[in-house]
C-alpha cells in the first residue's frame, strides 16, 4: 500500500494539479465564491434547493439551529441543523441558466481549494434535493399532489455546452424526438436519470415519471398569450409519450440541468414538486402553500432519517 501511495505522490509531483485562472474560478474580495457569496465551510453536504427566495425561510424555519444566512442576488442561503444533521437550503431563482451557476459553484466549494485554485485529489459527493412547483401532464395527477422526477427530459439545450454524452439516456431521448417530430432548429432533447438512491428515499410513495424541463414559461411550455408558440400541440406531444413503463408526468424549468450537471460532477440529485396546476384538465390549485409546507416537512424528515 505504501508503494502505491508513494507512486501516486511522485505522479502528482511531476504532473502538478493545474491552477485554475481567476477568470474561470471567480472569487469575491473576501474569498467567497462569486455568485453564491459562500465560503466552503458555510455549505453542508446535504442541500435543499428552491426557486423562490421566500421558500428558503419556510425550510430553515424548521431547523433546530441556523448557523449562516447569506444572500447575493437571487441566491439566498441558510445553513443549519435539523434532526442532528447539517443542511443547507438555497434559492436558485428560475431556469437552467441559474442551475448552471449553482451546480458549478457548489461543486467548486466542495471540490476545489479556493486558496490554491487547484482541484482537490479527494472528491466530495453532495446530496441535492430540489423542492419545486410544476404543472402535471397526465389527467390522473391531482393538483396539490407530489411528483418525483425519475428522469429529467431537457428541452433547454444547456447540457449541449458540456461533454455530456456519457450521462445522456440516448435511446429515451431519441424515441421522444421521433415521437414528437422534434424540430431540427431546436436543441436536441436530452434525458438524465435521477440518483436512484436519493429518489428511493425522498420520493417513496409519490407519483414518479419523466419531468420535462423547458427553457421558458410561456411558448417553451406551450402557453399562448399574444404570441403563438412555434411548437404546436406541445402538451399533447408530451402527455401522449410512452417509453416502456415511463410517461412524462410534469413540466418545469430546472431538473434536466440539475440532473445532468450532478451526474457529470459526481453528485446525487433528485427533484420533488408540488403540482400547482394540471395542464391537461386545466385545473389550478386554489392554494398550494399547505401542500408545499407538507412537502418541506416530508423532505426534511426523509433526508435526515
Amino acid at each position: 500500500m505504501s508503494f502505491i501511495i508513494d507512486k501516486v505522490a511522485n505522479v502528482i509531483k511531476f504532473f502538478p494539479l493545474k491552477k485554475i485562472a481567476s477568470t474561470e474560478l471567480i472569487l469575491n474580495s473576501d474569498g467567497s465564491i462569486y455568485h453564491l457569496a459562500l465560503h466552503p465551510e458555510q455549505l453542508a453536504k446535504d442541500i435543499i434547493i428552491v426557486g423562490d427566495q421566500g421558500r428558503v425561510k419556510m425550510v430553515s424555519g424548521h431547523f433546530d439551529l441556523v448557523e449562516h444566512k447569506v444572500q447575493n442576488r437571487e441566491f439566498v442561503t441558510h445553513t443549519g441543523i435539523f434532526n442532528g444533521k447539517r443542511i443547507t437550503v438555497m434559492s436558485t431563482g428560475i431556469g437552467t441558466d441559474n442551475i448552471d451557476i449553482f451546480m458549478n459553484e457548489v461543486d467548486a466549494l466542495a471540490n476545489i481549494d479556493l486558496k490554491t485554485r487547484k482541484v482537490k485529489p479527494k472528491k466530495t459527493s453532495l446530496n441535492i434535493v430540489r423542492i419545486g412547483t410544476s404543472g402535471a401532464l397526465q389527467k390522473n395527477i391531482e393538483v396539490d399532489s407530489f411528483v418525483a422526477s425519475e428522469y429529467g427530459l431537457g428541452l433547454d439545450g444547456l447540457l449541449h455546452y458540456y461533454d455530456a454524452k456519457k450521462v445522456d439516456e440516448r435511446q429515451l431521448s431519441s424515441v421522444f424526438a421521433s415521437h414528437s417530430k422534434w424540430e431540427k432548429n431546436l436543441p436536441f432533447p436530452y434525458t438524465i436519470k435521477a440518483s436512484e438512491k436519493l429518489l428511493s428515499v425522498i420520493g417513496n410513495g409519490m407519483t414518479k415519471g419523466i419531468t420535462a424541463t423547458a427553457p421558458g414559461f410561456f411558448a417553451p411550455q406551450g402557453r399562448e398569450l399574444r404570441l403563438k408558440p412555434f411548437i404546436k400541440n406541445l402538451e399533447r406531444k408530451l402527455s401522449s409519450f410512452r417509453y416502456k413503463k415511463h410517461t412524462i408526468v410534469n413540466f418545469e424549468m430546472e431538473t434536466s440541468a440539475l440532473y445532468g450537471l450532478s451526474k457529470l460532477l459526481g453528485h446525487n440529485a433528485c427533484t420533488i414538486c408540488v403540482i400547482v396546476g394540471n395542464r391537461i384538465t386545466k385545473k389550478f390549485s386554489k392554494d398550494y402553500h399547505p401542500a408545499m409546507e407538507l412537502l418541506i416537512k416530508t423532505v426534511l424528515s426523509r433526508l435526515t432519517s
